[in-house]
Parts: C-alpha cells; sequence; structure tokens
C-alpha cells in the first residue's frame, strides 16, 4: 500500500474535521476506502486514478452506504449494488473516500433544502454553494478531495462548480450511464463532474464514460482518448447566443467577466460569430414544467410500503398520504404538486404536451447552430453567489438562476463550467461553454488552452 495514499487518506480525515462548518460531507468512506485498497488488483493500481480521492452525491448509489438524497423520506436506506460510474471510478483505481451533500432529490439551486442541513461556500460560510451538487462542489473546492460526481438536471453541476470558482462538467445525454443514479427527471438527469484541473476532469471523464447495457438511454457511441494541441484549439469557432450585456436581471459583474473573456478570444484571433437565439427565453418555463411532470411520476414510488420512512397507519391512503407529508421536504412537494397539476387531465395539453413541442424547438434551433460554430459561449449563473436563506422565500427567483443553463439539458449537449474571474468582493463568476452532443473534445480543448493562457481563476 502507498505511503503517499495513507497520508492522502490521513489528511482527508483531518480536513474533514476542520472544515466540519462547510457541511459538505454526508458520509466519510475513507475505512471502507482503505480496506479496498488492499484488494486492488494490477489493473486497478496501474488505472489513470489510483491514488485519486473522489467524493459522490449522495443520490449515487454506492453498495451498502447510506443513500439519503438528502431526504428524510430516505434516510436510513442503504444502496443495494453500487452505481456504473461508482464500479468504473473504482477500476480504474480511484478511492471513494465520502458521500456529498445536496438539495433533497436534487431539487434545489443552492444545498439549502437537505436534512443535512445547508452546505456553505469556502468563499464564505453565509454564503450558498450552489446547487442542487453544493456538497460534492464545495468538497473539491476545499481540497478535500480531488474530483467528485454530481447530477445535472437543470444546471446542478455547472452553477455550483461557478458558484465555488471550480470545473464542472454535465456530459451529453446518455454519454455517462445513470444506472445507480436516482432518478428526479429522467429525460435531463446526468451524471457530471467536478475537478480544478482539465486533466483530472479528462481521466475521470473517460472513466465514467461509455455504454451500459443496464441503462436503456446509454449511448454506444464511442469514446476517444483526449489529446491537446493550441493550434487546434484557436481554430475553434465560439458562438454568442445573444447579446447577453442587453438582457435584464443580470449581474453587471458576471456581464463585465463575460465581456472581457470575448475580448481576450478576439485577441487570441478567435472567429467569433453572433446570433439570435429566439427561443432560448422559453427554456426555463419548458424546463420547469417538464421536470416537475417527470418528478411527479419519479417520486411516486416512496409510498411508504416498499421501502424508506413510512408513517405505519391502518389504510393505504393514510400511509400515503403521511408518509409523503412527513418524508418530503417542501421544494420537493412544492414541485411535485406543480408535476401533477401540468399533468392533470384539462390542463395536460395546454402545459406539458406544448412544453414538449417548444423542447423540440429548442432542441433544433441549437442543432442547426453546430453547423456554424463549434462553441456556445454565456455566462453559466446570471447572478453571483448569494446570501444563504435570502432566497428560499422566493422560489421564483432560484428558478430564474437556471436560464442559461437549461437549455443544454433540454437539447442533451454537453457544457462546462469555467471559473474565469471574481467579483470586486472577491466572490467567483464561471462562464459556460457548451458544444453539439458528444464533443466533449472541444470543451476540453477549449478549457486546456484557458489554462496554458492563465485565465483560469482556481
Amino acid at each position: 500500500m502507498s505511503k503517499n495514499i495513507l497520508e492522502k487518506i490521513s489528511s482527508f480525515n483531518k480536513s474533514v474535521v476542520n472544515n466540519s462548518e462547510l457541511n459538505c460531507i454526508v458520509e466519510n468512506l475513507s475505512s471502507p476506502a482503505l480496506e479496498n485498497l488492499k484488494t486492488f488488483t494490477d489493473s486497478q493500481k496501474s488505472g489513470s486514478l489510483y491514488g485519486n480521492t473522489i467524493g459522490i452525491k449522495d443520490n449515487i448509489n454506492i453498495k451498502g452506504v447510506r443513500m439519503s438524497c438528502g431526504s428524510q423520506i430516505l434516510n436510513n436506506y442503504s444502496a443495494p449494488y453500487s452505481a456504473t460510474a461508482v464500479e468504473r471510478l473504482e477500476g480504474d483505481g480511484g478511492l471513494i473516500v465520502c458521500t456529498t451533500n445536496m438539495d433533497e432529490f436534487a431539487m434545489g439551486s443552492s444545498t439549502e433544502y437537505s436534512i443535512h442541513g445547508p452546505t456553505k461556500n469556502i468563499f464564505g460560510d453565509d454564503i450558498v454553494a450552489g446547487g442542487s451538487s453544493g456538497g460534492s462542489a464545495v468538497a473539491v473546492a476545499s481540497d478535500l478531495v480531488d474530483v467528485a460526481l454530481g447530477s445535472d438536471t437543470g444546471g446542478s453541476v455547472r452553477q455550483p462548480a461557478s458558484f465555488c470558482g471550480i470545473y464542472g462538467l454535465k456530459p451529453t445525454y446518455g454519454r455517462v450511464s445513470r444506472y445507480g443514479l436516482t432518478a428526479f427527471a429522467s429525460s435531463f438527469d446526468q451524471i457530471g463532474i467536478f475537478s480544478k484541473s482539465i486533466q483530472d476532469m479528462v481521466n475521470v471523464y473517460q472513466s465514467i464514460s461509455g455504454f451500459d447495457l443496464n441503462d436503456s438511454t446509454s449511448s454506444n457511441e464511442p469514446v476517444d482518448n483526449f489529446s491537446y494541441d493550441d493550434s487546434d484549439a484557436q481554430k475553434l469557432k465560439i458562438g454568442l447566443p445573444f447579446e447577453i450585456e442587453k438582457q435584464k436581471n443580470i449581474n453587471h459583474e458576471v456581464i463585465d467577466c463575460y465581456l472581457n473573456s470575448i475580448d481576450f478570444f478576439k485577441n487570441k484571433g478567435f472567429e467569433i460569430v453572433e446570433f439570435d437565439m429566439n427561443s432560448l427565453k422559453y427554456a426555463v418555463s419548458v424546463y420547469y414544467v417538464l421536470s416537475t411532470a417527470e418528478a411527479a411520476s419519479n417520486l411516486s414510488r416512496f409510498d411508504g410500503i416498499r421501502y424508506g420512512f413510512s408513517n405505519r397507519k391502518e389504510d393505504f391512503d393514510s400511509i400515503y398520504f403521511d408518509t409523503k407529508t412527513q418524508g418530503f421536504g417542501e421544494e420537493v412537494k412544492r414541485r411535485i404538486i406543480i408535476g401533477t397539476y401540468v399533468l392533470s387531465s384539462g390542463y395536460y395539453d395546454q402545459f406539458y404536451s406544448k412544453a414538449q413541442k417548444v423542447r423540440k424547438i429548442i432542441k433544433d434551433e441549437l442543432d442547426s447552430c453546430f453547423k456554424e460554430i463549434d462553441l456556445l459561449f454565456l455566462p453559466t449563473s446570471p447572478e453571483l453567489p448569494y446570501a444563504i436563506n435570502e432566497k428560499k422565500g422566493d422560489p421564483l427567483s432560484m428558478y430564474l438562476g437556471d436560464s442559461f443553463t437549461v437549455p443544454m439539458n433540454l437539447s442533451g449537449i454537453p457544457a462546462i463550467n469555467v471559473p474565469l474571474g471574481y467579483s470586486k468582493t472577491g466572490l467567483p463568476i464561471g462562464m459556460q461553454f457548451a458544444s453539439n452532443r458528444f464533443n466533449e473534445d472541444k470543451l476540453f480543448s477549449i478549457c486546456s488552452f484557458l489554462e496554458s493562457h492563465n485565465r483560469v481563476t482556481i
């Protein structure tokens, strides 16, 4: 057993104690990680992730480990099998040392909606970490772990990565197996990655990507090895989807960072293409109609009968009602109600069916733009990290924070957050690149270029 790895695990345990106020860790798995390490094969010891410490969001199965999804209803649930992504990480020598805090069932943008309490940002103990994968973002940002997995349904990897000043990747839908990921909205969900370097990101991406028989939505598109060339990166055409500086409700420091980044690309000789994408203004509305509908359907399984929390009563109706009333938190119940409403008789055609049609329009418009460009460039979030409890009473305001991230989930394309600046008060500002399906190599290429030219602000 490597002395360096033992020291790394020891350092992790000390850091967990010293940084407990961050509240980003749910389960410390360092002891079982050390036991697993003793059984590693030669293949695992020579794997690309050997010795890397990894955090796993609390909605991704690890066999025998509590997986609560940040919810009372699953607080005592132990996963009976490991997710495919987890198995692949361990197969490449990765050390899974913890599970990480999250918004309940991944429904939130701040990691405040959790039975484990809010996760705090390293940039201020009164600042949200973003969500719903805030625990994973903070675990990486604070150097508790080398890399971490999260899930991204409408921005839940990219937005907390932006708020915490690190990389956050949402791969192409179907690129990474969702087997073992607790479903929020099945046609949107994708396991994503947090890291502080693109090379670490690439290593994890290549480890967990690829076809999986256990996931019917998994793609058999081949996963190519990534190699970087500076001159090739400069040939990438960058598209600006609309005039960000003229959009309402965007923080002026976010706009300044965006415009400064564009100036940098122009000075480096990148071809910049500007165009209108009129359908994107409907993205948030479409997303919250469709995702809540899918959530209402997916969460119906938590009925108090088969597993999880149950408030036992004499009749089934009481069991169902009381279990869900007491087991689900306020944000989850809000979204279940909305989803049930849009799927109900008389409103299905008015909301759900119409939203599906607009989703197709958004997808087609994005497909069309990638015939002309290689990358879309826009802010990850229209706002800076905000104070804990600032928006809990205003869910609509929180939903609008997803304006720039949900189009990529609606269309299934990959996107990555890149930390490219700070506000005057020292809060991180992230920008987002998106590419066509299965073109993650272009995202890695532009990020590598920015790293090599000292533009990344990690």
